[in-house]
């Protein structure tokens, strides 16, 4: 567990660069913006390029079945927990 932690504080740094979760940030050409979290969401920007990830897909899928074209921070929202999201995208980064 602790190992996991760590890996999640670690991808947490690595990412600083491509993801942020500043709600000021303007979306750079080649990215979009998404909202992640459970009870607190937060803005996060991605590459384009993590849409033809099947891993990415399926946590669309998972945000079409959740909230349909209905997102209630008028933008995507995915519905996964902060820390999965981040690992997902670490790992994402890494291949």
């Amino acid at each position: 567990m602790v190992w996991h932690l760590q890996r999640i504080v670690n991808a947490k740094k690595s990412l600083k660069r491509t993801l942020s979760s500043s709600e000021t940030t303007t979306v750079p050409k080649g990215h979009f913006a998404v909202y992640v979290g459970e009870a607190e969401r937060k803005r996060f920007v991605v590459p384009l390029s993590f849409l033809k990830h099947p891993s990415f897909q399926n946590l669309l899928s998972q945000a079409k079945e959740e909230y349909g074209f209905n997102h209630p921070m008028g933008a995507l929202t995915i519905p996964c927990s902060e820390e999965v999201f981040i690992e997902l995208t670490y790992n994402l980064q890494s291949s």
